[in-house]
């Protein structure tokens, strides 16, 4: 390969989303991942992206719901160049609503949904019907918005790395794990975004003289039942999320003390059979798989976007905490757009000092 117009440096989903971006608009891309595709919390299994509470509008859930918007053309465009599913699909989300204030409060959403969501999607108050496929709801009624989307974090991982291959770009795995910036031999030439997670917070802290985020530890499991048609439900702070490949994914938990970061334990059983409780349905599935890792939170509890202070031509994409993948299409394209073409449109509680 020529000398690449953009290195991007992590394989989780902000890295290979952001090289994709700058592929498929005719950049020549180099991404190198020290591990494998995936390794860190872009290789979990729950993948659910689902919008914040259509009220109190920030710009952070104005950026999301763009990104959530995008998301449909951004995957389609992925599965077309990879030839490989993503597991993406737009099918909603159920809510249960506790007593008659809850659905007030609902209601009175659905109302600035309307008009936040720009007729894009809804957030409504519906009756419970009994069915299987719904959680228990104590008011008889649940919240259903047709924003939510899922995606499988594994599947798309390995088609955007394809994805990045086919339009020119090079994705080098079991690179050496550079520390940062000053590490990087004279070959890097060309700007180079950062997104290697947990790592990478702890590298820029470290550069800068200050903790700039750390790691929350969540755990999650898979359940071999076919339910790829359905809903995701969110209930009692629980995700449960049918995928295309005849399984449901539940999670997370979100843990700031530890002794193994990658162990599950207790609280990943906890987490089943709180959702038998919420979804009897899920009895009829079988564990097929556990998980637990450290996913990278900013300071500022918002992705953290822009350019590493100090180093010229260095820039930061990370801290996609639990919202990674619904962020990915827009953090991939303000990022191209700053790296590339010098034009800066992230957020100002996005910015690296927001963390500082």
């Amino acid at each position: 390969m020529t000398t690449p117009d953009l290195t991007v440096m992590g394989g989780g989903v902000f890295g290979l989303a952001c090289a994709w971006e700058a592929a498929r608009r005719g950049a020549r891309v180099r991404l190198v991942e020290c591990d494998r595709i995936g390794a860190g919390p872009s290789g979990g299994l729950v993948g659910a992206l689902a919008p914040h509470v259509p009220e109190n509008w920030n710009e952070k859930k104005a950026f999301q719901l763009d990104s959530l918007l995008m998301a449909q053309g951004f995957w389609d465009s992925v599965e077309t160049a990879s030839g490989l599913p993503t597991g993406y699909a737009r099918l909603g989300r159920l809510q249960p609503l506790a007593d008659q204030a809850a659905a007030d409060r609902a209601r009175a959403r659905s109302a600035e949904a309307a008009l936040l969501w720009r007729g894009r999607a809804v957030w409504q108050v519906v009756p419970a019907t009994g069915a299987a496929w719904e959680p228990a709801s104590p008011s008889g009624l649940l919240v259903h918005d047709s924003l939510s989307a899922r995606i499988s974090p594994r599947q798309s991982g390995t088609a955007l790395a394809a994805a990045i291959r086919a339009r020119g770009g090079t994705v080098e795995i079991g690179q050496a794990k550079p520390e940062g910036p000053e590490t990087l031999g004279p070959e890097i030439l060309g700007p180079v975004i950062w997104a290697t997670g947990l790592a990478g917070l702890l590298a820029l802290g470290d550069d800068l003289g200050c903790v700039v985020g750390a790691g929350v530890k969540g755990q999650a499991l898979a359940l071999g039942l076919d339910a790829r048609d359905q809903p995701q439900i969110f209930a009692d702070g629980l995700h449960i999320v049918p995928h295309a490949d005849g399984t449901v994914a539940i999670g997370s938990t979100s843990e700031t003390a530890w002794l193994d970061p990658q162990a599950t334990d207790a609280q990943c059983e906890a987490l089943l059979a709180k959702a038998m409780a919420l979804m009897p349905v899920l009895a009829h599935g079988r564990v097929l798989e556990m998980w637990a890792g450290l996913r990278p939170r900013a300071r500022s509890r918002a992705p953290m976007l822009g350019p590493w202070p100090g180093r010229q031509g260095h820039f930061i994409a990370n801290g996609g905490f639990k919202i990674g993948f619904g962020m990915a299409p827009k953090v991939a394209q303000v990022m191209v757009d700053l790296a590339l073409d010098g034009r800066d449109t992230i957020p100002d509680s996005f910015r690296v000092e927001a963390s500082l």
